[in-house]
């Protein structure tokens, strides 16, 4: 996780913001473990249900409530709407069910995270990518994804590094 602060810092210096639903914050905490974290991780937040994905990330309301804010796409709105809220340079976020759902037809949990950079304020360079859990634990799937949301923005950096 030391790679995190090094990869954001240089060549140049980035900012991070985090929107986290399935998570409740896992990812949050893995940043704030590093030290010197503040030099590039602005903040996050929870935004548990629909309501607060579309008030405070900008999360299309109809598109969100056909798939339960569970896809790709509401992972990417979520990962956009940090970077605006928090004005960071990238943004990371995750979605998706910690357990089985009779209501949506889930059998496995599985989970979305998504990255976002902003380029010019309104262009972003846009990844997300699903997690399957079968067989995980509630608490289990919220860690397994955080890891993989943080192991793709690690990665994500180390790219653009060349």
């Amino acid at each position: 996780m030391t790679n995190l602060k090094e990869l954001m810092l240089r060549p140049q210096r980035r900012t991070l913001a985090v929107a986290e639903s399935l998570t409740c914050g896992r990812v949050q905490a893995r940043i704030g473990m590093i030290s010197g974290a503040s030099e590039f991780f602005l903040g996050g937040i929870t935004a548990y249900s629909l309501a607060q994905k579309v008030r405070h990330l900008g999360v299309e309301r109809a598109a969100a409530e056909r798939v339960n804010c569970v896809s790709a796409e509401v992972a990417e709105q979520m990962a956009r709407g940090a970077c605006k809220l928090f004005g960071s340079d990238v943004g990371v976020a995750t979605t998706g069910y910690a357990e089985p759902s009779a209501d949506w037809q889930v059998v496995e949990p599985f989970a979305w995270w998504a990255l976002a950079h902003d380029l010019s304020g309104e262009k972003f360079t846009v990844r997300s990518g699903r997690v399957e859990c079968p067989g995980v634990s509630r608490v289990a799937v919220q860690e397994r994804v955080a890891e993989a949301a943080v192991a793709a923005l690690i990665s994500y950096l180390r790219e653009l590094r060349g």
